[in-house]
């Protein structure tokens, strides 16, 4: 009997659902900011322990990494390529 009376009063597209779009768009920005954090780690302690390459070596071609990932990874304008 309940879900009959739901039925009939539930309009598909009503509910206000700013409160998870929020919350979605934090978790998605946690993940795609903590995947560049991940990797540009993974690379650095690679470069610097397991190649003849360095301590400084590894920090400018992590730095370099770390700055085309938030290039790629930034928030898009209205009408650039790739904006949703």
């Amino acid at each position: 009997m309940g879900a009959l009376l739901m039925g009939a009063t539930f309009h598909h597209g009503d509910m206000d659902i700013r409160e998870q779009r929020s919350t979605y768009d934090f978790f998605m920005g946690l993940t795609k900011w903590g995947s560049l954090a991940v990797a540009a780690l993974v690379l650095f302690l690679t470069l610097a322990f397991c190649t003849p390459a360095g301590v400084g070596a590894s920090i400018i071609v992590t730095v370099i990494v770390l700055a085309l990932g938030a290039w790629v990874l930034r928030k898009r304008q209205k009408g650039e390529i790739g904006a949703p």
